[in-house]
């Protein structure tokens, strides 16, 4: 009789168990298979004079950010104002990969708002964005020197965010 009800308890502790390791994990820190590993190198016609190129091997030997954004992404709105002190204040490079946007809106917007991005490509199919893991906007990596992905980010950089995680993180970059 002890061992008919002993079943279900066990089942129900192993699910409360995972419940509560589940609640622990932090939605914003997506774990990516492309951490540590070499950046996917990316040729995108580039948003502001379509007979250029935006491409990530001009940033070898710099740590920098790529930021993937869309005008239709309400927190790539919300996060925009901080791109804009981060690059003017901080000096961080930002390239932004503008995915699945209407290319009027992308460039109006930079124009009312500011442009913290050292260049801006246009990824109309995904195409680009795919090879990096994408699967929301906005999404923010760290590449370091050698063009390897050291960080990823899925949502809006935070004051708190870069003072407490990624401008430590940086700086270390930077070092080595």
């Amino acid at each position: 009789m002890k061992a008919r009800y002993l079943i279900p308890l066990g089942i129900f502790l192993v699910i409360v168990a995972f419940l509560g390791v589940g609640l622990q994990l932090n939605p914003r820190e997506v774990p990516s298979v492309l951490i540590d590993k070499k950046a996917p190198e990316f040729s995108l016609p580039d948003l502001f004079d379509p007979t250029k190129t935006v491409d990530s091997s001009s940033m070898k030997g710099k740590v920098w950010l790529l930021n993937v954004w869309g005008t239709w992404c309400p927190e790539c709105w919300r996060e925009h104002d901080f791109l804009i002190y981060l690059s003017k204040y901080e000096g961080v490079a930002i390239v932004g990969i503008d995915w699945r946007d209407d290319l009027d809106e992308a460039r109006a917007m930079l124009a009312n708002k500011g442009n913290p991005f050292v260049a801006v490509g246009v990824d109309p199919e995904s195409r680009a964005v795919m090879d990096w893991g994408v699967y929301g906007a906005p999404e923010t990596f760290l590449i370091d020197k050698q063009g390897v992905i050291r960080w990823k980010h899925t949502g809006s950089i935070t004051p708190d965010l870069w003072r407490e995680t990624l401008k430590p993180l940086m700086a270390k970059l930077e070092e080595g």
